[in-house]
């Protein structure tokens, strides 16, 4: 249990328990329950959802949701998005994107970037009615995480060191086999849909991850945040379709 306790108080600001042991083999063994922590943000927002739905206007609802998982996560995964798309596309060579993605500062690649993530995904979001979003909810969050754990498992880290390749070098092979079980656990049962804008999300945070990893030469912390949103945002546009 302190493994999984790692990953969801690393992944999210739940805190179940007082951590001391944050070893790097602590992260890396933290990594098979991505999936299911990803499924715990979807059911949590997933209640919000039910909880505000018959209050608030849809736009106001959609806010409220992009707002919810943002606070949810501790914003982790909008700074390595604004920082991967920084660097990525800065037009520099290879060290220099690393270095631009190391910088603490957010450049205007990054700022743009995320505005039209979060513009996309209100739009996304507005266009669902409550029972589809009910379901959206809890399937982009496990399809984000199982495209992380896909990432981490499967491609090379970019850096000689750094707080992801704990999670790259520590994961076990073991790892990715046990995610993909549970992601089939929680999303089979909701359904078709559910399970074609799992898979389409997923393929899309894979093809990302490989085109990072090209520009890169391996992927790092950042692009791995990087990925679980892009994942997340096809997942939501296959349910609109």
């Amino acid at each position: 249990m302190n493994d999984f306790f790692t990953g969801l108080q690393f992944l999210t600001r739940i805190r179940v328990i007082e951590q001391t042991d944050w070893s790097p083999d602590s992260f890396g063994r933290s990594v098979k329950y991505f999936t299911l922590i990803g499924a715990i943000i979807g059911l949590i927002l997933a209640v919000i959802n039910y909880a505000l739905s018959q209050f608030l206007p849809a736009h106001v609802l959609a806010a409220v949701i992009i707002l919810a998982e943002i606070v949810l996560t501790g914003g982790l995964h909008c700074d390595g998005f604004m920082d991967t798309a920084d660097g990525v596309f800065s037009g520099r060579p290879r060290e220099r994107m690393l270095e631009i993605m190391k910088d603490s500062r957010v450049g205007a690649n990054g700022v743009v970037a995320f505005g039209l993530l979060l513009l996309l995904k209100y739009s996304l979001i507005v266009d669902m009615t409550p029972a589809m979003l009910t379901s959206a909810l809890l399937v982009m969050p496990v399809a984000g995480r199982l495209a992380m754990v896909i990432s981490i498992t499967s491609f090379p880290y970019a850096r000689p060191d750094g707080m992801g390749k704990a999670f790259a070098q520590y994961a076990g092979r073991s790892t990715l086999l046990i995610a993909v079980i549970a992601a089939l656990v929680i999303v089979l049962p909701l359904g078709l849909t559910a399970a074609v804008s799992a898979g389409a999300g997923v393929l899309a945070g894979v093809l990302s991850a490989r085109y990072f990893a090209g520009v890169l030469g391996g992927l790092t912390g950042d692009t791995y945040g990087a990925v679980t949103y892009l994942t997340e945002l096809m997942a939501l546009l296959v349910f609109v379709i």
